[in-house]
């Protein structure tokens, strides 16, 4: 099994850094191919909290290769800063096992500028961005006005291309938003100076994975956010700007769709949200308030209070069908404990029409009910348990009946934030994937 797709497969926040984590101990090579430093992986080796932010969670490994694919915007600053607190903590990080595409786009101070003040401009109709400007950069990018990696290795290139860029972006600034103009020749100094500091990273990362993949070398990519905030495929416009799932391996690695072997998904036993937009299965209520408590439920990031709400089966199918996966593993199962019933959406409803799968169609989900079936909950800390046929008849009757509404097998629980609390499903049709 040279490739596997580990995704999130609700609205993020699902556990993924510390799953990947986990996989990373079987893989050579760990790709990150989308999104920005807005996404948070956590991973807790012996009680010490690790945040990655960009580079793939792979890099506590110190013998693994990490890659930073073309297809992330990649602001230097929260690069290095993330750099320097892991290696004050002593992970190893060098050219040598972090390697950054040449074609990834480069986030400038212009970008968060205007992703903070577009934001404002919005007003009621804010999307809820962390303001880090990821979706400004994409849309550079896209409008081909943006400045890549590359870029900043040739001084001349860089300032012809910068030198433009800000004009356009100072004038928005300044004429629309009202807003101090950047000065071009600090901007230059910087980032110039952070080219330097870049280029023992830098390289055709697509031909490097590639040509490990064909080594018979074992390449886990490693998805930032999750399917629900896809660009294309998510609750549109309270998105991210990139595509978040399997789909967005090959354009953002280099990697041909071909060649993905095997793909999972990661799902919390519950839902969350950070930010903006539609959540049907939410609990606005105490019990959502107790998920939170629970499962210590702030942004890894931003440390923003997530919204939380219970398990959507339809939106759960869709996800996984969507990015074609073999299983998924469900985390946080511990937070459930000690809930007398638990709530799982089985459908949807708007006035007199109902829906039995995620209704991908509509314009808006304003107004759209979630119907809900229960089952019985359990009392035991599960934190502990690591063979399923231990865990409580309850919790294991949660799992089954989630596990057949969805219709794709869960191949491991996760039953707290340490590596090793993990409960591999050895009896799943599909656990080979892990092995």
């Amino acid at each position: 099994m040279p490739s596997l797709s580990v995704f999130g497969a609700q609205w993020g926040d699902e556990g993924k850094g510390k799953i990947i984590d986990l996989l990373a101990r079987g893989a050579d090579v760990v790709v990150r191919y989308q999104g920005g430093a807005n996404a948070g992986h956590t991973v807790v080796v012996g009680g010490t909290k690790y945040v990655m932010h960009l580079i793939p969670s792979g890099i506590l490994h110190s013998e693994k290769i990490n890659v930073i694919g073309n297809g992330v915007a990649l602001d230097p600053l929260a690069l290095f800063a993330e750099i320097d607190e892991l290696t004050g903590r002593g992970v190893k990080i060098d050219g040598t096992n972090l390697r950054l595409s040449s074609g990834a786009h480069v986030i400038f101070e212009h970008h968060r500028r205007i992703d903070h003040a577009a934001e404002r401009w919005r007003g009621v109709g804010r999307i809820g961005t962390t303001g880090r400007g990821i979706g400004p950069c994409y849309a550079d990018k896209a409008a081909r006005t943006g400045l890549r990696l590359a870029d900043l290795l040739e001084p001349e290139r860089c300032r012809v291309r910068l030198t433009a860029a800000l004009a356009e972006k100072n004038a928005l600034l300044r004429d629309v938003h009202g807003e101090e103009p950047l000065d071009l020749d600090q901007q230059l100094s910087r980032y110039m100076a952070l080219g330097e500091r870049l280029k023992p990273y830098v390289g055709d990362t697509g031909a490097e994975v590639r040509s490990a993949y064909r080594e018979g070398k074992l390449v886990l990519f490693e998805g930032a956010q999750g399917a629900m905030l896809d660009l294309d495929h998510g609750t549109y416009p309270y998105v991210t700007s990139s595509s978040t799932g399997t789909d967005g391996i090959a354009p953002g690695a280099g990697f041909p769709a071909r060649w993905i072997e095997r793909v999972l998904g990661i799902a919390k036993a519950y839902c969350t949200r950070v930010g903006e937009g539609p959540f049907p299965s939410e609990d606005k209520g105490p019990e959502g308030d107790r998920i939170r408590e629970q499962g210590r439920e702030f942004g890894a990031t931003t440390g923003r209070p997530r919204r939380c709400g219970w398990f959507d089966a339809p939106q759960m199918r869709y996800t996984l069908e969507l990015n074609g996966a073999d299983g998924w593993i469900m985390t946080n199962l511990d937070v459930l404990s000690g809930f007398e019933r638990i709530k799982v959406g089985v459908g949807y409803r708007m006035g007199s029409k109902r829906y039995r799968e995620w209704p991908a169609s509509l314009a808006s989900f304003e107004g759209l009910e979630v119907d809900f079936e229960e089952l019985q909950g359990w009392n035991d800390d599960i934190t502990a348990v690591r063979e399923y046929a231990e865990l409580p008849r309850a919790a294991r009757e949660y799992v089954e009946w989630v596990e057949d509404r969805v219709g794709v097998p869960i191949v491991m629980l996760s039953v707290g934030p340490e590596r090793d609390q993990i409960i591999p499903r050895r009896d799943a049709p599909q656990f080979h994937v892990l092995a």
